[in-house]
């Protein structure tokens, strides 16, 4: 039987510790877009630069079955940014379990829902150095000699593959309906033309619209909008996006070999 979500289980976690506290913040920062329509006046609001409001939207658009926040159209400045109905109830959901945490800690160390809860918080509070992270279900699992073939779907009609040793595989106790974080550096992205036919061995291969580019000393970073709420992020030398013609709008792929994805689950 398919247990029901409630908006507690998507929710960022608890100012309970270093990583409650970092959580929090990103519900105060859905809290700054909802009530301005702009994600720059809510990361100002948090002390964060744009960029790194941005890089906290999309995370947490990544890690959740639902879209939390989209761009809105019209406005003042003929655009802004609003909370998905799925953000509302995540930050709702937040501040009653806040206050229910407060009024009921005794029950929540008892179990139950609230220890489910907890259980959930881990999805946020994850620390890694890779700059995607994807929060899915394992929807195949192909057995080797050595190594295994995992099929994880993301969302939004996105399914990626993963090679991974059969060890891997039993330690990590994937198995069809599992849930599973799948990890990649941004280095590890290739990006290509929309339009290219040219054959890689690059099992994954992820389209979508340029939301972003921007360009450092040598390399630059661009985003991608795969749509659903999902998006990857590539750094390519700014030769390549010159190249490539990549700019905010233009179509174009990203591909990622199989093996240079990691898989990993909630301890």
């Amino acid at each position: 039987m398919t247990r029901k979500s409630s908006p507690a289980r998507t929710t960022l976690g608890l100012a309970t510790s270093q990583h409650g506290r970092r959580a929090k913040g990103r519900i105060e920062l859905l809290e700054g877009i909802a009530e301005t329509g702009s994600i720059a006046a809510a990361a100002k609001a948090q002390g964060l630069s744009y960029k790194a409001a941005w890089e906290a939207v999309e995370a947490m658009n990544n890690l959740s079955c639902e879209s939390l926040v989209e761009r809105a159209a019209g406005g003042r400045h003929g655009g802004g940014t609003a909370l998905t109905m799925r953000g509302r109830e995540v930050v709702a959901g937040f501040r009653r379990m806040e206050d229910l945490y407060r009024r009921f800690l005794a029950a929540m160390q008892a179990g139950g829902e609230f220890d489910e809860f907890l259980q959930s918080l881990w999805r946020f509070n994850m620390r890694t150095s890779a700059r995607n992270e994807f929060l899915g279900r394992v929807s195949a699992v192909k057995t080797g000699a050595v190594n295994d073939e995992v099929h994880l779907s993301i969302g939004a009609g996105i399914e990626l593959v993963a090679i991974i040793t059969h060890e891997s595989t039993l330690n990590l106790g994937l198995r069809k309906g599992s849930e599973a974080y799948a990890l990649i550096k941004a280095p590890w992205v290739i990006l290509t033309g929309a339009d290219d036919t040219l054959k890689t061995s690059a099992r994954n291969r992820l389209c979508g619209i340029v939301s972003g580019c921007q360009e450092g000393a040598v390399n630059a970073e661009v985003v991608i909008d795969l749509g659903g709420g999902k998006s990857i992020a590539a750094i390519v030398t700014n030769e390549s996006i010159k190249s490539l013609g990549l700019a905010p709008g233009v179509a174009a792929c990203a591909l990622i070999k199989a093996s240079h994805i990691i898989l990993a689950v909630a301890g």
